[in-house]
Parts: C-alpha cells; sequence; structure tokens
C-alpha cells in the first residue's frame, strides 16, 4: 500500500494555516475523549475511539445549508441520512447504530473551522465535508485527528493524505476529458481559442490545469476568466469571450454562474459549446428562464453517471429517495451523497472485522480498498494516497424531462493523455 503523507500543491500561506491551527487548538487540545465515545475496548471487544460507544457510531457533516451549494448540501445531507436510516434498519454497523451530525457552514470558512472544533471530538469521521477552500483550511488538524474525510470537492490539492480521500476523478481530470470531448466531436480545432469561467481557489485553479494542459496539446489556446464565487451576472465575461473569438467555453463554477453563462451567452448570439465541472449544474436550473440555453448549448463532465442511469444500484437509490422524500429533486448531490456513505459504510464494517474502529483503524480500513464498486458508478482504488480515486469520466447533457436533470452522452472513460499528465504532474 503506498501510504504518504507528502501532500502536492498547496494554495494556503503560512499565516493562514498558523492561524487556523490557533483558532482549533482551544477547542481540541483537550477532545481525545469526548461525549460521542471512548477510547475503551467494547464489551464485544471491539477497540472504540472518539466517536464510537457500545450502542452508536457517530458521523459528522459539514456541509453548506444556506451558502452557494445550498441545494448541494441539502441533497446530501438528506442521501446520508437515508443511507443511515437503511444501515440501521438492517441492524446498524457493528452493532452499533448510525448517526449523523449535520453543522452547516454556509461555505464560510472561518464557520466551517468552528464547527469542526465542535464536531470533531465527538465524531470517528467525516463523509460530507462541502467546498475545497473548507477542506483546504481543515486539512492538517484532519490529518491530526486523523479522521478520515470524504470531501465534496474534487481539487487535486486535496490528495495526498491519509485520511482524506477524494471520491472519482479530480477537477482538472475531467477537464481534460471535457477538451477531449469537444476535440473528437469536432467542435473545436487546433489553432482555436476556447474560453475557461473558473472560480478563484483551488477549485478553479485545479480545473484551469487540467484545461490549459489538455489545449496545449491540442494546439489550441484558452482564454481564463476568473470569477468569485459571488459573481451571478457573467455580461462582462461573455463579452470579453466573445471579443477573444472562443469556439467553445468551459465553466467551473457554480450553478447560478452556469446558468448566467448559458442565458448571456445565448442572447449575445455567442452560440458556442458550453462544458461545465459536476458542481457548476444542478436540476433545478431546468426551471429557470436560462434552461432553453442550458439544453441547447451545454454539456456537463463528472465522475458520477447521471441520476437518469439505468444503472441498477442507481435505479434503486432513485426509488428509495423519492419514497423517503417524496417531491424533493433527485440531483447529483444525492447520488453524490449516497455513494460516499456507502463508502464509508464499507469502510467502518471493514475496521470492525479487524477488532478496531479507532480513527486510525477506519483509515487503515478504507486505505486498503483497491476496487470499492457501490454499484452506483465505476470501481475505485483508495491505496494510492497521491492519486486520484478514478480517473473515468462520464459526459452528461441537460434534460429537463430526465430524473436529476440529466442524461447520459458517453459512459466513463479516462480521457487520453490521463495517465501522462499525471506523471508529469507528479
Amino acid at each position: 500500500m503506498n501510504v504518504t503523507h507528502t501532500r502536492p500543491r498547496t494554495t494556503r500561506t503560512a499565516a493562514l494555516a498558523a492561524a487556523l491551527a490557533a483558532v482549533l487548538l482551544a477547542g481540541t487540545a483537550c477532545s481525545t475523549k469526548g461525549d460521542g465515545g471512548s477510547t475503551d475496548d467494547a464489551a464485544d471487544g471491539v477497540k472504540a475511539g472518539p466517536g464510537v460507544s457500545e450502542k452508536a457510531i457517530k458521523l459528522g457533516a459539514l456541509t453548506d445549508l444556506t451558502g452557494p451549494y445550498a441545494t448541494l448540501g441539502k441533497s446530501i445531507v438528506q442521501a446520508q441520512q437515508m443511507w443511515a436510516d437503511e444501515t440501521n434498519a438492517a441492524g446498524g454497523i457493528c452493532g452499533r447504530k448510525v448517526e449523523i451530525v449535520v453543522k452547516d457552514h454556509g461555505y464560510d470558512v472561518q464557520k466551517a473551522v468552528t464547527a469542526y472544533a465542535d464536531i470533531s471530538p465527538d465524531v470517528v469521521a467525516l463523509p460530507q465535508v462541502i467546498g475545497s477552500p473548507v477542506v483546504a483550511a481543515l486539512l492538517d488538524d484532519i490529518q491530526r485527528d486523523s479522521m478520515l474525510t470524504f470531501p465534496q470537492a474534487w481539487a487535486a490539492s486535496l490528495l495526498g493524505m491519509d485520511a482524506v480521500q477524494v471520491l472519482g476523478t479530480t477537477y482538472d481530470l475531467d477537464m481534460i476529458a471535457a477538451v477531449d470531448f469537444l476535440t473528437r466531436s469536432k467542435k473545436i480545432a487546433k489553432g482555436d481559442t476556447i474560453g475557461h469561467v473558473y472560480f478563484e481557489g483551488d477549485y478553479g485553479a485545479n480545473a484551469l490545469e487540467g484545461s490549459e494542459w489538455a489545449a496545449e496539446q491540442a494546439g489550441i489556446k484558452v482564454a481564463g476568466q476568473k470569477i468569485k464565487a459571488t459573481d451571478t451576472d457573467l455580461t462582462a465575461q461573455v463579452s470579453a469571450l466573445s471579443k477573444a473569438g472562443v469556439k467553445a467555453v468551459l465553466i467551473s463554477a457554480g450553478p447560478a454562474q452556469t446558468a448566467s453563462l448559458a442565458g448571456v451567452a445565448a442572447a449575445r448570439g455567442l452560440q458556442v459549446p458550453i462544458i461545465s465541472s459536476a458542481p457548476g449544474y444542478s436540476p433545478q436550473l431546468m426551471k429557470t428562464p436560462a434552461a432553453p440555453a442550458l439544453e441547447a448549448m451545454v454539456h456537463v463532465v463528472s465522475a458520477a453517471p447521471a441520476v437518469s442511469s439505468d444503472l441498477p444500484g442507481v435505479k434503486k437509490m432513485v426509488a428509495s429517495y423519492g419514497k423517503k422524500y417524496p417531491g424533493q429533486p433527485v440531483d447529483s448531490g444525492v447520488l453524490s451523497g449516497y455513494n460516499a456513505a456507502q463508502l464509508m459504510g464499507a469502510d467502518l464494517k471493514k475496521a470492525c472485522e479487524g477488532g478496531s474502529l479507532t480513527r486510525e483503524a477506519v483509515v487503515k480500513a478504507h486505505r486498503s480498498q483497491k476496487n470499492a464498486d457501490t454499484g452506483l458508478g465505476t470501481p475505485q482504488n483508495f491505496t494510492y494516497v497521491t492519486e486520484p480515486a478514478s480517473r473515468s469520466t462520464y459526459v452528461l447533457k441537460p434534460d429537463a424531462k430526465a430524473v436529476g436533470g440529466l442524461v447520459g452522452v458517453e459512459e466513463a472513460h479516462p480521457a487520453p493523455g490521463a495517465d501522462a499528465y499525471l506523471a508529469a504532474r507528479g
């Protein structure tokens, strides 16, 4: 097993790290034994630790229920609660009921730091943390606490730590797949210019790394447009891209930005293909005035299949979610959250079989999984800490009539050159 504590590229400054460490010190210095469990062996002989008692296993969720990804956060929270309820109805894990403690940070890093300090003494792992900047701010503390964490974020800067698992592909690999799709479908050609609208921070920066690398291989240019999460009117960016003569546009932002880009581009006559990173789309967009432009111009690249997929596991999940939460949209967040919860459950079961539910044992159990397959997408390999768990990307397309608002266009496959890119990145 190739396990290392070396982490490639980080955008945080030493000052930020020191400040965050100081904030967390007060909340965690004496927190090796919280209310959530003890470090003593249980009556069944299973070694326990924080978040684990003889009756319960507590998991934590640092989510966004009030910020730019509130829709995503709600879907993930409900999907993971559905998994917990199903698991408990079947007897729990290791003879214990699963509980999920949810904290809303509103996509605010400082609020997330405080929330982590609040719940970290009392949970064994985190099957959900939304936001690349949030996870980046917590990386050292997560690793220090051996807290197995599944970010709902896919920046390559989050790779390289035992306790932090990016599920599926990273943003750069998805953008390489996007450029490959555009060239294979002859939507762009050598010598063309494509635009890339991207959030500032690790999410956008990592996506841009992939698009620029792929563009160089294809002999095309990238006109970048960096935006903030608060920028929801992309009129200025569309004007700049139109002036640059782009033949296609990539976007790595949020749903509001994707809707604005497509709507403004259509209105301004910039009728070019748009490909969004997975976090940039939600089915709720199909109920907005931008819906016609989205259906006509947009594709989505994602490590996960469309919720409308015919995969038996996906169909079963959709039916269960619709029954538990009638009238609630079944979007990619449901699939992502449920998949993460199932993977976490498998790790906990394996740790239990090994006789220990300590945090370190759960991380070790997770990192031993070479072919983890929940039936909700492609198998994943968690044994290589510095590499993505998967290299295969789906290409999807908005469809207002489909469950989840997306349909599959291409099945998951590694983009040509992905191996070479990862080797060069080191």
